[in-house]
């Protein structure tokens, strides 16, 4: 009798299930399938710093954007950045290239955006839209995270001056409160979370709501779509700078959970891009490039016990999970190169991934012998139950700490609840940043034996 259990019958069934990529041109066929009308498509990524991630997002979203009718991606970056990459795809803005447009991205880390894959999606988002026709929508790239308090406000009095000099200076005051902090937003938290200083919520509301009284005036002033554009990016500022002071104020107690504001304020970004963009009958359809921590479903892994949700789990019960909501697609790799830190702010390093753990989904699909594979785990019930077993699943954001890579990057998941499909590559290598770093260029990196620190 065969042991359904054994790790040698799980090899099996997902050797019969996944299909290979082979860059041939239609290796997403049965990727497009599994989307089928879902208006929201989550792509992840195992780490923030691996070549090969953001080029197969970057294929799969020009599918999507070419035979779905995707109308915008949406980024786990800082909303004004990602709005200066908006207005140059849109033929909007005075930056000639496409590196230009990136130049906003210098907030660490600034590989994570500014790379050369990203580059290339960028200048060839500006090529379809200027390649369609006057009556088409052209498709935007708009920003989902909420780090940019001080530049997001800024952006909103710069808006106002331009708009209703009166309100500007009343935001200017608003604002204020913040700016005896000295622009850092740390700062910011350690103050009101010590109570050596007031907080400014009451103010940061207080410039949301006035802007918001105003937004018909401030849409129709010029009888122009520019006009509603601006108005739209002013508000998203203006929330989001609401959004980053609750989050900085709140995210030293422990009651509280900081990730959760922030995945809660990325969703409510997304529907109020899909607002925005809804016009002619049609839905708004939206691709999200994150980590695979924010766009699989929390449920399903260690972060659910903990309290905390993410972007797949918010998704899944506000617009439905499958193919007429959301689709969320994860991606793994076992070992290669990375582009990552050793510290928070740290230089970008050119750095060895370990091969996976024993016991980890990384591992298993290694010894599947496929190098590269699309598995659909809606489609594929036998290896959707094989996957359902917790595992171990690797993790690595802007930081990669070898020396204590089990604590640092592992934790466990069911993989076939986290995500409808899976993306595996097995050897990756690091992004390119586009601006070169001595380190970076180098390759080196601490030694393994060199002191952790924890």
């Amino acid at each position: 009798m065969i042991n359904i259990e054994s790790e040698g019958y799980k090899i099996h069934v997902l050797q019969e299930a996944a299909r290979p990529l082979l860059e041939t041109g239609d290796d997403y066929g049965d990727l497009l399938a599994l989307v089928g009308n879902a208006t929201i498509v989550l792509l992840g990524e195992a780490t923030h710093g691996s070549h090969e991630f953001y080029r197969e997002r970057a294929q799969i979203t020009k599918l999507l954007i070419r035979n779905k009718g995707f109308k915008a991606v949406a980024i786990e970056g800082d909303w004004p950045d990602a709005y200066q990459v908006n207005r140059f795809v849109r033929g909007q803005s005075d930056d000639h290239e496409a590196i230009d447009a990136l130049r906003g991205f210098t907030r660490f880390p600034s590989w994570m955006w500014a790379n050369a894959d990203v580059l290339d999606f960028v200048g060839w988002l500006k090529a379809h839209n200027d390649s369609q026709g006057p009556e088409s929508t052209p498709v935007g790239f708009f920003g989902l995270d909420l780090y940019s308090l001080y530049r997001s406000a800024r952006e909103v009095i710069d808006y106002l001056e331009r708009t209703d000099v009166a309100a500007a200076e009343r935001a200017r005051v608003r604002y204020g409160c913040l700016d005896r902090f000295g622009s850092d937003s740390q700062q910011y938290a350690y103050a009101t979370a010590l109570g050596l200083a007031p907080s400014c919520e009451e103010a940061v509301v207080a410039q949301l709501v006035d802007l918001q009284k105003q937004q018909e005036r401030y849409r129709t002033h010029t009888n122009s779509e520019l006009a509603a554009d601006a108005y739209f990016n002013a508000e998203q500022n203006s929330r989001l700078v609401q959004s980053a002071e609750h989050y900085y104020r709140t995210m030293l107690r422990a009651e509280i959970s900081s990730w959760n504001l922030r995945d809660e304020h990325m969703v409510e970004t997304v529907e109020h891009i899909r607002q925005h963009l809804a016009g002619g009958g049609q839905e708004p359809k939206i691709v999200v490039w994150a980590h695979n921590s924010h766009v699989g479903d929390a449920r399903a892994t260690d972060m659910s016990r903990r309290g905390e949700f993410n972007i797949g789990e918010l998704t899944r019960k506000r617009y439905g999970a499958g193919a007429d909501g959301s689709v969320s697609i994860g991606f793994t790799t076992y070992h290669g190169t990375v582009t990552a830190a050793s510290k928070w702010d740290g230089e970008a390093e050119h750095k060895t991934v370990r091969p996976a753990l024993n016991g980890s989904y990384e591992e298993l699909f290694h010894c599947t012998g496929i190098s590269r594979f699309f598995l659909d785990l809606r489609r594929s019930w036998e290896a959707a139950r094989v996957l359902r077993e917790p595992m171990l699943e690797r993790a690595i954001g802007v930081l990669y700490l070898p020396q204590t890579e089990r604590l640092s990057h592992y934790f466990h998941a069911s993989l076939s609840e986290q995500f409808d499909a899976v993306i595996h590559i097995d050897r990756t290598r690091a992004v390119e940043p586009i601006e070169h770093i001595t380190r970076w260029d180098t390759g080196t990196e601490a030694p393994e034996t060199y002191p952790s620190g924890v």
